[in-house]
């Protein structure tokens, strides 16, 4: 764990203090603590991810890839699933990286969470024509072809609207009668 100690004036106020203590002559001493990241590690003080950063870096020390990858781990704590991944065929070239190293790189970005996208279900029509009902409809209509009740069922048929319940045991009553 890390002190930090900032003086500042009075004046000001910072949120999120965790410790401030007044000092004399108008200012105060801040103690900002800042801990590791990943407070489950067994041993905090072993750094495979940085430890291979140096080493790559000390390889190839005019790779801005290498060098934007130690900026972004030392200031943010942690690289992503693809920075680890290029980080890892970098070290594959460098043979002076022991193997075991190369193997916890290897289950740190197993462990890592996967961003991937689930294909598209295939595209189905929204309504599908049901063809027996096409054809009750066809059917009464050639007997009774200015029925109004059936040519708005046609409409509604061939506009692919969606029949009701009623509409469906109402057409059927209607093929019973006329059909």
């Amino acid at each position: 764990m890390q002190q930090y100690r900032i003086k500042i004036p009075l004046t000001r106020r910072a949120p999120g203090l965790m410790y401030c203590r007044k000092e004399d002559k108008g200012t105060m001493i801040l103690l900002i603590f800042t801990t590791y990241f990943n407070m489950n590690r067994l041993k905090p003080e072993v750094d495979i991810v940085l430890d291979i950063l140096k080493a790559v870096l000390l390889a190839q020390p005019l790779s801005s890839f290498t060098q934007s990858l130690l900026h972004q781990y030392q200031e943010r704590g942690g690289l992503s699933k693809k920075q680890l991944q290029g980080l890892h065929s970098k070290a594959l070239k460098v043979n002076t990286i022991p193997q075991g190293k190369l193997a916890t790189l290897e289950a740190i970005i197993l462990r890592k969470h996967a961003n991937h996208r689930s294909e598209l279900p295939a595209a189905v029509p929204l309504y599908t024509k049901d063809v027996a009902r096409g054809k009750m409809i066809e059917a009464i209509l050639i007997k009774h072809p200015q029925h109004k009740r059936v040519l708005f069922f046609k409409l509604k048929f061939d506009n692919n609207e969606v029949f009701s319940a009623t509409e469906l045991t109402e057409l059927q009553k209607f093929n019973k009668l006329f059909g």
